[in-house]
């Protein structure tokens, strides 16, 4: 599958800000980058290695009060749709050593805590069927709903309100999975079935050696989302960072099958 990306971003920053973007598309297994264009007027920009190695983060230091980006990529997508369930556990003292960072808590996905409730829902279970069976259960009882976190909700606000958008859902996942001794990490995405577009958040789970996407929003799967950036929660991965406030102006992504 052909995707093609273009997006648009207009915020007021001030004279000579640094701005930290994570917006492109990863060159990895399973996608491959066929071409993209990234204009930032008037601004001077330096990559750096991505979180995990997935991507990279870009500083562009905009000399203009306004930032004005445009980003266009099309991406092919070769990622095979495996069935979870048919995927078993890896032992944790089988783990790599750079993936048992994603068993632990961190600051939005506070997985010690849920320690008992995973056990009591899903403990009969073992690997991808389990990933599963929690990525139903946070699909049927979780409410989608629209501006209903902020950028300091965490998993244990949305399991106390039940309700939340793909950064909530994303984490969730991640602190289920985490707790049931299951590596998991959160990945930011573009994908034509995310509504309202926008940049989008999914899971990725380790399973017999690989990392494997979780939507549990419904919205995308593996055959389908482009793979931006990876990290322990949304802390890591922001799609924009600045030291100072950045006012909106204009935001739009549009993602399509081509």
């Amino acid at each position: 599958m052909r995707l093609e990306i273009d997006v648009n971003m207009q915020y007021m920053l001030g004279d000579g800000s640094m701005v930290l973007l994570v917006i492109e598309a990863a060159r990895t297994q399973g996608q491959t980058v066929l071409h993209e264009q990234l204009d930032i007027a008037d601004a001077t920009l330096t990559r750096i290695a991505g979180e995990g190695g997935v991507g990279h983060r870009l500083w562009a230091q905009v000399a203009t009060e306004q930032m004005n980006l445009r980003y266009r990529a099309e991406v092919e997508i070769t990622r095979p749709q495996i069935a979870l369930e048919s995927l078993g556990p890896t032992p944790i003292h089988d783990l790599p050593g750079d993936i048992l960072t994603y068993l632990r808590p961190s600051r939005f996905c506070q997985s010690d805590l849920f320690q008992d409730f995973t056990v009591q829902n899903f403990g009969a279970l073992e690997g991808g069927r389990k990933i599963v069976a929690i990525r139903d259960w946070i699909a049927s009882e979780i409410r989608y709903v629209p501006a209903s976190s902020n950028p300091e909700t965490t998993v244990v606000d949305t399991f106390a309100t039940m309700e939340g958008v793909c950064r909530d859902y994303a984490h969730l996942v991640c602190a289920l999975a985490r707790a049931a001794d299951i590596p998991a990490r959160y990945a930011s995405v573009y994908g034509p079935g995310v509504d309202p577009q926008d940049f989008h958040a999914v899971a990725q789970v380790w399973l017999e050696g690989g990392w494997h996407i979780v939507d549990a929003t419904g919205m995308g799967s593996a055959a389908d989302l482009v793979l931006i950036a990876a990290g322990r929660d949304a802390y890591d991965i922001a799609f924009m960072e600045t030291r100072s406030l950045a006012q909106l102006v204009n935001q739009t992504v549009d993602v399509r099958r081509r």
